[in-house]
């Protein structure tokens, strides 16, 4: 005998505190329930969101300093004609999942998916190492694709060409809409990152970066940065300054030769 009494079915219907089996099921369940809820919730709306309607963090416009990323894929509207739409929205979207981890690896937090574009923030910090973590980001996703050039040739028959835009400013950030909510960023800001995305298909730049990023930022060492180019941007009358952003040891060509795969569609 391990007791000195026999237990009966006391275990299943009360314990000296009152509970039982099937009350103490239903509050583990109610927990989870709850948890996962918030988990989920979350991963919808985005953390910041979520912190917002509990704390009411943005209840009201907060001017914040961030560094922007505007990330997009290379023809794909060409991708479009070529692959159909249903298919080429298949590989957008393994796209950015598959660029989901170099994105959290380094802290960004996605701002928005709009069509084939991908809008990244970080906060703009005292540290010029920190400040670096959307160069560290992009080059980290370009390896990222690099690993990955056999299975999208497989599964696609081509292997995305993206490029993207950074830059530093002031961003106005605040929630919008009622029975749908969001947080929207506003500003210059925004609107320079955006249209730096664009030169990079002008120049045939994979990446470009503004000169106000530039002088907040370490650049890493396996990185070069071109000359400083003043131009003009479309809808701003005031030039800007931008830097095309490269890293002289070649990672995809080389790569995608040695894994025996098509080169990167333009």
């Amino acid at each position: 005998m391990l007791y000195a009494q026999p237990l009966g079915l006391r275990w299943f219907t009360a314990d000296r505190f009152g509970m039982t089996l099937p009350r103490i099921v239903a509050i583990g369940f109610a927990i989870s329930l709850v948890v996962g809820a918030i988990t989920e919730t979350g991963r919808l709306i985005g953390r910041p969101m979520l912190t917002s309607v509990v704390l009411g963090t943005y209840h009201r416009p907060t001017r914040e300093q961030r560094i922007v990323m505007f990330l997009d894929i290379a023809g794909s509207t060409r991708l479009a004609e070529q692959m159909g739409e249903l298919k080429v929205h298949d590989l957008i979207t393994r796209f950015f999942f598959d660029i989901d981890e170099p994105i959290s690896d380094h802290s960004g937090a996605v701002h928005a998916y709009v069509g084939d574009e991908v809008i990244v923030t970080w906060p703009v910090t005292d540290d010029p190492s920190h400040n670096a973590r959307g160069l560290a980001c992009f080059f980290l996703i370009e390896r990222k694709m690099a690993s990955l050039a056999i299975d999208y040739q497989r599964d696609f028959g081509v292997v995305p060409r993206f490029r993207a835009g950074l830059h530093a400013g002031p961003v106005i950030v605040s929630e919008c809409g009622d029975a749908k909510r969001q947080l929207a960023y506003f500003g210059d800001t925004m609107n320079v990152t955006a249209r730096l995305c664009e030169y990079c298909k002008a120049v045939n730049q994979s990446l470009v970066i503004s000169g106000d990023l530039l002088r907040q930022v370490t650049i890493p060492a396996d990185l070069r940065v071109g000359n400083a180019k003043s131009i003009a941007l479309r809808g701003r009358q005031q030039r800007i300054e931008v830097h095309a952003i490269e890293q002289p040891v070649a990672i995809t060509e080389p790569t995608q030769q040695a894994l025996g795969v098509a080169p990167w569609v333009v």
